[in-house]
């Protein structure tokens, strides 16, 4: 009896024990295998982690563009009143009209290159020819910094002379740029160097103005200078001679939100009106078939951003080449002009109605069209642009127009009329 109960508690004494070193034994595995594992989970990662892939150049490329399509002959009075560097379907046989077609790639491709290139596929050289692919914009902007305060742009660009140049006609209100400056530079644009500088906070207003729907032209500098061809955008160079032009503007903060931009810019250099711009018996001075025409002009531009009232004007003084039906010649001769509008921008929920009033004047020669005859303009325009949605934009324009035109073809043609003119605009 006394053995079995020795023996019992041997055998428990042994179970205890066994059952103490197996816990012991596991505990230690258990530990040793965290171990283990907390040595795996540091230093998987380590030998999984891969170096960022660093963005390809045409990662950074955006595509955009927008599409106007127009019809201008509602309520027409006179089918002969036109205008040559405004929109070719002014008038008579003028139908549904595609007025721009654009692709525009831009983009950063390195913290101090950036590219813009422009085409548009509904250029039309004249009223008979239309929807040709042409280039706009193909410029770089080379900064000096990462900041972009100082920078260079080469290539086809805008010339930064007068506002309403520079604005995109996809901001723009009226249908039409007004003839006074924009007689300067058909089609806003020319092969040129040149060199802006915009603070940062100029930078940040500029793009506010446009991302906010403001009517902004987009950052052309504070300041700016450089040098272009003369013979405007997608024409050869004609002589030994560049312009030369320069701007001073900057979006000046008042109170807590409205931003007024002053600005004043000039440009001076030598315009040759070539061979395929003269009609038979139209006379021009041998000096100026091969240095050509002194073209200058100095302009002042203000503009109160429509917040909600918004004003803007323009004028500006020069001289140019213009016909003269005294003599049948091309000559030097003075000009003026320019124009002033007021608008209201109203939000309706989530589209947008703007109202506006321009008037514009303008009283000298056309240097890029045949003869660069001699223009005499008064021009009120009454019209409304809706923003039924990002993507869609709707405005009618009605226009009372008196333009007199005095060339090799007709020494006095004065045409009076009035019109509503119509345009769809896609954004995409």
């Amino acid at each position: 009896m006394k053995v079995t109960i020795v023996t019992r508690a041997i055998l428990v004494a042994g179970l205890a024990t066994g059952f103490l070193v197996s816990k012991e034994v596991k505990a230690q595995t258990t530990d040793s295998t965290t171990q283990a594992t907390s040595v795996v989970v540091q230093q998987v990662p380590a030998a999984m982690q891969e170096a960022p892939k660093k963005k390809a150049w045409y990662d950074r490329i955006s595509l955009r563009g927008y599409a106007q399509v127009r019809y201008n002959r509602l309520l027409e009075t006179n089918p002969n009143l036109k205008c040559d560097q405004c929109d070719k379907s002014l008038g008579e046989g003028g139908g549904l009209f595609l007025r721009r077609g654009r692709l525009i790639f831009s983009g950063d491709v390195s913290d101090r290159l950036s590219i813009y290139i422009q085409p548009d596929f509904a250029s039309s050289p004249s009223s008979n020819a239309l929807h040709f692919f042409q280039l706009r914009d193909a410029y770089f902007d080379v900064s000096l910094d990462r900041q972009k305060v100082y920078r260079f742009r080469v290539g086809q660009s805008k010339i930064p002379y007068g506002f309403e140049n520079l604005q995109s006609s996809s901001n723009r209100l009226a249908l039409d740029r007004n003839d006074g400056l924009n007689s300067a530079i058909a089609n806003e644009r020319d092969l040129g160097i040149f060199f802006y500088w915009t603070p940062e906070t100029a930078q940040e207003r500029f793009k506010l103005l446009t991302d906010a729907g403001l009517k902004g032209s987009g950052n052309y500098g504070v300041f700016g200078i450089g040098i272009y061809n003369g013979q405007t955008a997608n024409r050869p160079e004609a002589n030994n001679t560049q312009h030369v032009v320069t701007r001073l503007s900057y979006p000046l903060l008042v109170g807590s939100k409205q931003i007024i931009e002053p600005g004043i810019q000039a440009y001076t250099g030598k315009y040759v009106v070539t061979p395929d711009q003269l009609s038979s018996g139209v006379s021009v001075a041998e000096k100026y078939l091969e240095e050509g025409f002194t073209d200058q002009r100095i302009a002042a531009s203000l503009v109160v951003y429509p917040q909600p009232f918004g004003f803007q004007a323009e004028y500006n003084v020069g001289r140019g080449p213009e016909f003269n039906p005294e003599t049948n010649a091309i000559e030097v001769k003075n000009l003026k002009g320019g124009y002033a509008q007021a608008m209201y921008r109203k939000e309706v929920g989530s589209q947008v109605l703007i109202p506006f009033v321009k008037v514009q004047h303008y009283e000298g020669g056309k240097k890029h069209e045949r003869d660069a005859p001699s223009y005499s303009v008064y021009e009120t325009e009454i019209g409304v642009e809706w923003l039924v949605h990002k993507s869609v934009e709707l405005t009618a324009d009605y226009s009372i127009g008196d333009r007199t035109i005095r060339n090799a073809q007709n020494f006095n043609n004065s045409q009076h009329g009035s019109r509503l003119r119509l345009q769809a605009q896609f954004n995409f």
